[in-house]
């Protein structure tokens, strides 16, 4: 693979990994603590106090597990709420920017910025397909639980490409 082709897959998968993160915020960062040791992933994202430390890590997992369990609740917040995008923005931008040091070339800053944009497209696209599975009769927890396995799975097969 090319330089120039490297640098485009970094970057599509910091773009993907933002998408991911407008479906569930805490989920692609959870992705990475766990596989904070994995050797196929080198990049400096890996000596970042929230990747590094086993408090970081925890909070990271922490919070995953309480996003999927709390947006089963009815009074859990619209993700396209002014301060759920700005939530997710940001875990967007900060997966995006750590999945963007993995490369030949540092590219958090172009991971950051796909990562948040990412997260903004996401969160209307899963706000849209939850609407779309409610009105077709499917109860929302069920379309929860969907939402919930797909973004499990993509986001481990893009941060471990597995």
């Amino acid at each position: 693979m090319s330089k120039q082709q490297h640098e485009q897959h970094t970057l599509v998968r910091t773009l993907a990994l933002g998408v991911l993160s407008g479906g569930r915020s805490s989920t692609p960062l959870a992705v990475l603590a766990l596989n904070h040791d994995n050797k196929a992933l080198t990049g400096s994202w890996q000596q970042w106090k929230a990747f590094s430390t086993p408090l970081g890590r925890g909070l990271l997992v922490a919070s995953a597990i309480g996003e999927l369990i709390g947006d089963k609740s009815p009074k859990a917040p619209n993700r396209i709420s002014p301060m759920g995008l700005v939530g997710r923005i940001g875990a967007g931008a900060f997966a995006g920017a750590a999945l963007g040091t993995t490369g030949r070339r540092d590219l958090r800053l172009e991971g950051a910025i796909l990562g948040g944009v990412g997260a903004v497209v996401g969160s209307f696209v899963g706000w849209a397909a939850r609407k779309v599975l409610s009105g077709a009769g499917l109860p929302d927890p069920v379309g929860a639980l969907a939402e919930d396995a797909v973004v499990i799975a993509a986001s481990v097969k893009t941060v471990t490409g597995a």
